[in-house]
């Protein structure tokens, strides 16, 4: 008997035990994004903790089709039960307290909800977009009828327009924001007694090369009724308690949201904007939504591993926001059924949600709202919404946001550096301790901080204050520097004009000396100076080696030694990369241009297009390592003068290699523009026929490899 009872006691811990696995499995995994696009694990900031179905909230008629969620300042709880034609509101244990489907209009008449797709609540009044009946309806926090605010009238609405409302929210004056599904306008603004004010945030056409050509030709009626030209509609809206507006729109060709996500901290998204699937505007319309973190705040960014055979791949489909704690807000992503939240600023704090049937995974994601500490999802498909409660991480995280919003930067880098401890991978804590140290006056350990996250804004305003410092300690020294720097170079290029002119009467064979100081004449006088490299023989081969090997360095000490704000990766190339990425295009160039030439009566030698070639590369030397230099001590605002440099340098020696051509070839100008676009596509003929050369030269290694493989094989 005891022995039994011990082999009982042995398979009930192993059954525990085995057990333990699974119910501590999570149903997904939270993960924010690196500069480089890979997921980053993240402890969860938010947990599911119930669901809450049709039986839980008590009702005798389970909801279907539910389209909006949306909880008020007393923690109730609102669903638009579309099909049901009702809103359910709940109380704050999610148990129910009544519903609105009917009720009697101000003229007395029975009336009712007809597919309401949207719901908002004020601190007095409940916003019903009765779409199908084309009105908003408004009741009570008791679900007292008030009134109705019927489709708008204006001349700004076309004669045939069709209002279909499905999101609706009022700011704190009372205006109310409404987005018609079938308005292309932009969202419809109202005063508080339902007149038309205008429409804001209109969306922006995207048109192809072929219609903007088309468009050409079209008169003035064919234009305006063109359906290209109609803007994209949006599909949810909500509001901060200062009056700014996020809206969402997933009608965007993926296209232009790809193209989109693919800027980064410290591109231009200025222009790129109008392709965001989620805006943030002001009253007036203006989009204002901050982008400052690695990546464009529109949901999945590698949406390259998801599988298209579930209509999981592109962009991610975004059909509500919802405001959160401390400036944050989330999207969803009704595609994959995802959750993305951010900060103020636009960094990713955290993303986790995914398809499936277990507690946390939903099956279409419908609607989000904040509840407290909760988060609320609604899933349309399971007909229920989901709990999620904020981990001790997520606590930890809002209460960094709230320190350093309420500039209690002590306490804020406290909060950060507990949140390093549990996630090394977290950017947004290195920015924010470096945030806190550098409204301390602690500048330059910010910076180290905000080299820890890549962040070259807020790098290039704590080193403004680092080298305002030591101007200030050094202001004397700069002006000697650049006047020694002027005069060294006045002097060298004296010399060397000295040494040139004296070369050109002195007739007899040139010293290596002379032959390399003739490029810094050639620079300024291309005709002459090629004209003399070919027939007087002031330049030589090995005076052109030593320019390409120097123009070889000067790149490999780019990739090395430009500053953090040019290059914050630290990536770098190898000397036999550099020296690859620099031969490989000159020896294409000579040979193509030496072939194409003889062809046509050019003058010039294999080695007389060399030589031109490499004198023609001391404009790029000149540049590009002046700009490495000064790379070090810019901010990112001012990059690009480094970058306009270099680009200078590079069209400066184009240029001189146009002219040298020509001049080496003794070729009209007309002919030199001919033969240098044939050069051009010569060079990518012989790149195409390597490239064939080479996977033919290895399918025949392969094969033979092969045969001797089956051979040793068979003996």
């Amino acid at each position: 008997m005891k022995k039994v009872t011990s082999i009982i006691c042995l398979v009930f811990v192993a059954v525990m035990l085995f057990s333990l696995p699974v119910s501590a499995a999570k149903p997904y995994q939270t993960y924010t994004y690196s500069i480089n696009g890979f997921a980053l694990s993240s402890p969860d900031a938010y947990t599911p903790l119930m669901t809450v179905d049709s039986d839980y909230m008590g009702l005798k008629d389970a909801i279907s089709d539910p389209k909006d969620l949306e909880v008020d300042a007393d923690n109730n709880v609102y669903i638009a039960d579309a099909k049901n034609n009702r809103i359910v509101v709940l109380d704050r244990y999610y148990k129910l307290k009544f519903t609105i489907e009917t009720f009697v209009n101000e003229y007395g008449i029975d009336d009712e909800l007809t597919n309401p797709a949207g719901v908002f609540v004020t601190d007095d009044m409940i916003y019903v977009c009765d779409t199908d009946a084309n009105r908003i309806v408004t009741f009570d926090k008791e679900g007292n009828y008030d009134h109705i605010i019927p489709q708008p009238e204006s001349t700004l609405f076309d004669d045939d327009a069709v209002y279909k409302p499905v999101a609706v929210a009022v700011d704190q004056y009372g205006r109310i924001f409404v987005v018609s599904s079938t308005t292309y306008e932009g969202i419809i603004v109202m005063t508080s007694d339902g007149q038309l004010t205008g429409f804001i945030g209109a969306q922006a056409v995207s048109l192809s090369a072929w219609q903007i050509l088309w468009r050409r030709f079209q008169t003035a009626e064919q234009r305006e009724l063109s359906t290209t030209n109609v803007s994209t509609e949006f599909n949810n809206i909500t509001i901060t308690e200062d009056g700014f507006i996020y809206v969402t729109t997933s009608s965007i060709a993926d296209k232009n949201v790809s193209s989109f996500l693919k800027t980064k901290a410290g591109d231009s998204r200025k222009n790129q904007s109008k392709y965001s699937p989620v805006k943030m505007l002001n009253a007036a319309g203006e989009e204002i939504m901050r982008r400052n973190g690695f990546w464009a705040p529109a949901g999945e960014i590698n949406t390259s591993r998801y599988s298209q055979a579930q209509d999981q791949s592109g962009p991610s489909r975004v059909t509500d926001v919802a405001v959160g704690p401390e400036q944050t807000w989330s999207i969803i992503d009704s595609k994959r059924c995802k959750i993305f939240t951010y900060d103020f600023d636009g960094n990713l704090l955290f993303a986790f949600g995914d398809k499936g049937q277990q507690l946390g995974s939903l099956q279409s994601i419908t609607a989000i709202t904040y509840q407290g500490d909760s988060m609320l999802v609604l899933d349309s498909q399971a007909k229920c919404f989901t709990v999620y409660q904020r981990t001790e991480y997520g606590d930890i995280l809002i209460e960094a946001l709230e320190n350093q919003n309420n500039r209690k930067y002590d306490m804020a880098v406290e909060n950060w550096t507990e949140i390093l401890k549990r996630n090394s991978n977290f950017d947004t804590a290195y920015i924010g301790i470096g945030q806190a140290m550098y409204r301390n006056g602690e500048y330059e350990e910010a910076m180290e901080y905000y080299k820890a996250a890549y962040d070259t804004s807020n790098y290039s305003d704590a080193y403004k204050e680092v080298r305002k410092e030591w101007i200030s300690k050094f202001v004397y020294l700069i002006p000697i520097i650049i006047f020694v720097i002027v005069f060294a170079w006045s002097k060298f290029m004296k010399y060397a004009n000295k040494v040139n002119k004296r070369a050109a009467t002195a007739g007899g064979s040139r010293s290596f000396k002379e032959e390399l100081l003739y490029a810094f004449h050639i620079i300024k006088h291309p005709f002459d100076g090629f004209w003399d490299v070919k027939h007087e023989k002031r330049g030589s081969l090995r005076a052109a080696v030593v320019y390409l090997v120097i123009t070889v360095l000067a790149f490999y000490y780019q990739s090395i030694g430009q500053g953090y704000v040019m290059n914050p990766m630290g990536s770098y190339s190898s000397i036999f990369g550099q020296a690859i990425s620099v031969l490989l295009p000159f020896l294409l160039f000579a040979i193509a241009n030496w072939c194409l030439t003889t062809l046509f009566d050019g003058e010039g030698s294999l080695k007389d297009i060399i030589i031109a070639i490499s004198y023609s590369m001391v404009p790029l030397i000149l540049t590009v390592i002046p700009s490495t230099i000064i790379s070090n001590f810019v901010t990112s605002s001012e990059a690009d003068l480094c970058n306009l440099l270099v680009t200078f340098g590079f069209i400066w020696t184009g240029l001189l290699i146009f002219l040298g051509m020509m001049v080496t070839h003794d070729y009209s100008l007309f002919k030199g523009v001919l033969t240098t676009l044939g050069t051009v596509v010569g060079m990518a003929f012989i790149m195409f026929i390597g490239i064939l050369f080479t996977t033919l030269l290895g399918k025949i290694v392969s094969f033979i490899s092969n045969i001797i493989i089956e051979i040793n094989y068979r003996l």
